[in-house]
């Protein structure tokens, strides 16, 4: 199972969020957003500026 970032909620595999570098993690999280294009509507409106898989909510 995928940890969320509690910082960016980027879903991660490791230990450390590849995007903010932050060792806060969590495996509460719920929903799932993949932004392909960073200028997609869904990305501007979620605040997401990186490609990748995100936790739509971290608990």
């Amino acid at each position: 199972m995928e940890n969320a970032c509690r910082i960016c909620k980027r879903l991660v595999e490791g230990s450390e969020c590849p995007v903010c570098k932050s060792k806060d993690l969590t495996k509460n999280w719920k929903g799932v957003v993949i932004i392909y294009d960073v200028n997609s509507e869904i990305a501007k409106k979620t605040g997401h500026d990186t490609p990748g898989k995100y936790a739509l909510q971290v608990i």
